[in-house]
């Protein structure tokens, strides 16, 4: 029997493909989203539409009938009007966590992919290579996966699997910044790094060790010391048999990657798989020895579930990537535009590290998903830009993203830029994205790389094909 979901925010990188999810179980779907309401990105929400989704301002007018059910982000805010609808009309209203772990831990077989970098980026290489495997994966991912994005789906980054639930395998990320990692039961779970991000770190090992707890497997990186402390408590504690780990360079891991090769749009390197005996060249074609280690987790994860290794290589070497994940938007004027998520000081650091691989100066702007972040990471921020840019490389910060609330606003992005420029780099904090985009292209001569970073603002893809197009223009 069918039933009614309304999401609240349903145009989010999380809610969305967890809708088409829904909606394929053949449930009726309708939502609103404040994006929406304020004109944002209006492709995905005529997309939406299209694909039989009924939309409404975020004003409550959605939510009339106790039969639906209502979903909310991470915390339900009373002061949301659709969430005051709900409580008016006697509608059941559920947490997206709540939601996406009933049907993760309903699955016969999950994959659960943690840790704080690379998820999006582990979760589309395991469902690209189970699809290819013919497993018909049911797949959760926070971005879109562009193996599987085409014109009639431009935001894939949902994967609806097989309607055969004895054989259903369901991938997801799994989020540890809310908590809500503590609600799933993965057959095999997934932990690429652990670091300060969100919370702090007694509570993260906390979180991260019952989520492996709970796994038939573990898949853990040897790289990471949290993770690798989470593996050597699993072996004392007589659960060896239950982990698999992967490192770069270590042969003690089961899985780890030798003589890493960067080339301009990938990686060379050599693949050892311990238990067996296997030793071989394989090509990454995304860039960055973080996505080796990637690529590492995914064989792991697959290996659990009874994947072969020739096969799974196979279908990596021809993994297309995730969208915004140094995604080249393209080059005009000799200068490259690259569109990337990174927003916490792990992620940062691999891109720029990657991008430094290859000459050329760097002109970044990295807009902060919030002022939490920046008071919680204020030293790892100023401590990871000034170790890893050059001297004439350039950082340009405009304020955090900001749409009202009570949020605590005492760190801007003033204060990281002082700190880099104290260092002997140099960096900026300019009022508005748009001052920022006017110093870019400013800045901007042949060789460069314009490099648009941060997390949870869709707009910020646009902004990028945006520079691109002045480029263009003052090129012609």
């Amino acid at each position: 029997m069918a039933n009614d979901y309304f999401f609240c925010g349903i145009g989010g990188s999380g809610m969305l493909p967890l809708a088409m999810i829904v909606q394929a179980q053949g449930n009726r779907i309708e939502g609103s989203d404040r994006s929406r309401d304020q004109g944002r990105t209006p492709e995905k929400f005529a997309w939406l539409e299209a694909h039989g989704v009924t939309l409404h301002p975020q004003d409550g007018s959605g939510v009339t009938r106790p039969t639906q059910t209502v979903v909310a982000t991470g915390a339900i805010e009373e002061t949301v009007p659709d969430i005051g609808a709900a409580r008016r009309a006697g509608a059941r209203i559920v947490t997206r966590p709540e939601l996406l772990s009933q049907l993760f831990n309903a699955a016969p077989a999950s994959i659960g992919v943690a840790g704080t970098s690379g998820k999006s980026t582990i979760t589309g290489m395991i469902a690209w290579i189970l699809h290819q495997a013919g497993r018909a994966p049911t797949v959760m991912n926070g971005a879109v996966m562009k193996n599987f994005a085409d014109a009639d789906h431009p935001f894939a980054s949902a994967l609806i699997g097989g309607r055969d639930s004895a054989n259903g395998l369901f991938v997801s990320e799994v989020d540890e910044s809310d908590g809500s990692i503590a609600r799933y039961d993965p057959t095999v779970a997934v932990v690429s790094n652990i670091s300060l991000d969100h919370k702090s770190m007694e509570e993260l090992r906390d979180l991260f060790g019952g989520f492996t707890a709970r796994a038939a497997t573990a898949v853990l990186n040897l790289d990471n010391p949290e993770t690798a402390a989470l593996a050597q408590s699993m072996v004392e504690g007589g659960r060896g048999g239950a982990v698999v780990t992967f490192a770069l360079g270590n042969d003690a891991a089961d899985l780890s990657a030798h003589d890493l090769e960067p080339l301009p749009a990938g990686m060379r390197f050599r693949l050892t798989d311990r238990a067996a005996g296997v030793d071989r060249a394989m090509i990454l074609p995304v860039p960055g020895a973080h996505n080796v280690a990637n690529a590492l987790a995914a064989l792991g994860a697959v290996r659990a579930v009874g994947v072969p290794l020739d096969q799974a290589v196979m279908a990596l070497e021809t993994f297309a990537g995730i969208r915004r994940r140094m995604e080249v938007v393209g080059t005009a004027a000799g200068v490259t535009v690259i569109d990337d998520f990174a927003h916490n000081p792990d992620k940062i650091a691999a891109t720029l590290k990657t991008l430094h691989a290859f000459d050329g100066r760097l002109l970044i702007l990295f807009q902060p998903h919030g002022f939490g972040p920046l008071k919680l990471m204020r030293d790892e921020f100023i401590d990871g830009f000034t170790g890893l840019l050059r001297e004439d490389d350039v950082l340009l910060m405009p304020e955090p993203v900001y749409y009202g609330g009570t949020t605590d606003r005492s760190v801007g992005s003033e204060d990281i830029a002082s700190g880099i420029r104290a260092a002997g780099r140099t960096a900026e904090a300019l009022p508005s994205r748009e001052a920022c985009g006017d110093r870019l292209i400013g800045l901007a001569r042949p060789g460069d790389r314009i490099v648009v970073m941060g997390a949870r603002d869709d707009t910020l893809s646009v902004f990028a094909a945006e520079l691109l197009d002045r480029l263009c223009a003052s090129a012609g």
